[in-house]
């Protein structure tokens, strides 16, 4: 379980820093980064973030 947890967090932050890639590069204009649309980057964070939050759900229904 302990290791779902740091899974949890790591994708979590993971997932945080590539949202905050993908907007950084959009507010300079630019829709493209090394091949993919800002939009997938984002997607792909957001996802990243949900699947942290998953990981830390299971922990928590496991615990009770």
């Amino acid at each position: 379980m302990n290791a779902l947890m740091k899974l949890g967090w790591i994708a979590g932050v993971i997932g945080a820093l590539v949202c905050i890639f993908g907007v950084g590069v959009r507010l300079t204009g630019e829709f493209w980064i090394g091949g993919f649309q800002t939009g997938t980057l984002l997607l792909a964070g957001t996802a990243a973030m949900v699947f942290g939050c998953f990981c830390l759900l299971a922990v928590l229904a496991h615990k009770s």
